[in-house]
């Protein structure tokens, strides 16, 4: 069963930390100043935990226009990859996102991970892939 709740404490947010740490800044090797960013205050984030309760995935939402989110920092440590923690912290992002009144949502693919979102109805908007992080990127969108 995949646990799956908005970060409220500093606990969770610390474990939110140490998930897109390991992934982005130790695994993908991205500049630590480009991962932890000014939006970390006006961002939803959510954490995703195991059957045994550990911390095993990670994301945020935040506010990106009018009417708009954009999910962001969507992080599953290696070994749970092929459990349906992405989906799940996909799920839950969207669903705080309709809550706060986004009817679209939009976010930038690592070009790996474009078939997910695709399989989740996002659809790729951007004319080619871009740079972000030294990592080849795609912009996706999704109505909600």
């Amino acid at each position: 069963m995949i646990r799956v709740e908005q970060v409220t404490t500093d606990e969770q947010y610390q474990k939110a930390l140490a998930i897109r740490t390991e992934v982005f800044i130790v695994e993908q090797q991205v500049p630590e100043e480009l991962e932890v960013d000014e939006y970390e205050q006006v961002a939803t984030h959510v954490v995703a935990y195991d059957e045994s309760g550990e911390a095993v995935a990670a994301g945020r939402i935040l506010p990106y226009g009018d009417g708009v989110g954009k999910m962001q920092r969507i992080a599953v440590l290696k070994n749970a990859r092929t459990g349906g923690y992405g989906t799940a912290i996909m799920n839950k992002l969207e669903n705080l996102g309709r809550e706060l009144g986004y009817t679209q949502f939009v976010l930038e693919a690592q070009i790996h991970a474009e078939g997910f979102y695709k399989k989740l109805g996002y659809e790729t908007v951007s004319p080619e892939p871009f740079l972000e992080a030294g990592i080849l990127h795609v912009k996706m969108v999704k109505n909600a």
